[in-house]
Formats: C-alpha cells, sequence, structure tokens
C-alpha cells in the first residue's frame, strides 16, 4: 500500500520503479477496501479512508470499525477517520417482489460455496429446494446485512445503518438478474437515501 501511494504520489522527475500512466503524481485517492481486523488496521495506521465490505462479510463491521477509528493516525492523505459501510441493497415495489428478486443474489453465494462460479442466476420464487440446511445457514450469515424490501424498509434499514454504524459514506451493491429491475431498486434506494 505505501508503494502504491508513493508512485500516485511522486513529484515530477522522480522515477518509481512502477509508472501507473495515468495517476504518476497525481494524488489519486487512495481508500482501503477490506472484510477484516487487519484492513481496519491497515487504514488506521496508513491514514486512508476505510471502506468495509459488509455486503459479504458482515461479522466483522463493528470491531473493524472501533478498530479503524481507535488506531487511525492522520497522515498527509487525511485528516481524520472516514468510514464506508457496503450493503446489499434490493428494492422494488413491494416486498415480495424484492425477496425474489434476492434469492439470485443468494443462489450466486450458493453457487461460490460448491466452488461453481458463474453468471448471476434467474430469480425464484422459493429456495427450499435450492439449498440445503447448512447452505442457507452460511447463506443468511454473509448476507445478514442485506436490506430488502420496498422503499419505506429500505428506508429504515439504511437510516438504521447509519445510525448503528455511524459511517460517512453507504456503498450499495445489488445484484438483480434484470436490469431494468436493478435500475429501479437504485432509484428506490436513491429515494430512500434523500430523505434521511
Amino acid at each position: 500500500m505505501a508503494e502504491l501511494i508513493r508512485w500516485f504520489d511522486a513529484e515530477e522527475g522522480e522515477q518509481p520503479a512502477v509508472q501507473p500512466v495515468p495517476g504518476l503524481g497525481l494524488k489519486i485517492p487512495v481508500w482501503l477496501l477490506g472484510s477484516s481486523l487487519y484492513s481496519a488496521q491497515l487504514a488506521a495506521q496508513l491514514g486512508l479512508p476505510f471502506a468495509f465490505a459488509s455486503h459479504f462479510a458482515p461479522d466483522l463491521l463493528f470491531q473493524a470499525l472501533h478498530l479503524y477509528r481507535e488506531k487511525f493516525q492522520p497522515s498527509a492523505r487525511l485528516a481524520k477517520p472516514y468510514a464506508m459501510v457496503c450493503v446489499n441493497v434490493v428494492a422494488a415495489d413491494s416486498e415480495r417482489e424484492a425477496r425474489i428478486l434476492f434469492t439470485s443474489m443468494q443462489q450466486q453465494f450458493i453457487n461460490l460455496r460448491r466452488g461453481k462460479p458463474g453468471p448471476l442466476p434467474a430469480p425464484v420464487e422459493n429456495m427450499d429446494n435450492l439449498w440445503s440446511p447448512s447452505e442457507q445457514y452460511g447463506v443468511q450469515q454473509a448476507l445478514s446485512m442485506s436490506i430488502v424490501g420496498d422503499g419505506d424498509k429500505v428506508r429504515n434499514g439504511l437510516a438504521a445503518l447509519m445510525r448503528e454504524t455511524q459511517a460517512d459514506e453507504i456503498m450499495v451493491n445489488g445484484q438483480i438478474y434484470d436490469p431494468q429491475a436493478r435500475l429501479r431498486s437504485f432509484a428506490l434506494a436513491m429515494d430512500a437515501a434523500r430523505t434521511l
């Protein structure tokens, strides 16, 4: 990380071993995106903004944010901690529709755990015949911070997430099979965020 930052921060005339093109000397913002306590500590030590991947690894979110803020050391890039939380949001006009759309992401996680990655699967009405109890438990744990529902549910979920994490920013992930449904989900999430 330190070497990467030196490449982007190189002054004119310096010749680092690797020359980012474009980027040399542009002081491009560098974030550390992580899903572990190590990444939180490294971001704090280097004085970088930190984004936590709670969209697939929610278990350490609160501990990582606490550690990042507690251990943060100001740097030339950042004077105080700045944290972003990434969360899955699947929004639709009804709770039922959102739950069905969410099954694509659930299936994708099953496929990854089975060692069979591939394109995002189409949604299904019911997941019961697609996963074993242990797969269901694992997927539900990994996706436990997901906000799935109609506009009101998404608004309440985002408000709770902001209140509980005190995040400076929220990054929204939305693995939805139908591109139009995905755009609608992002629009509903944005409408919800504007009211916060």
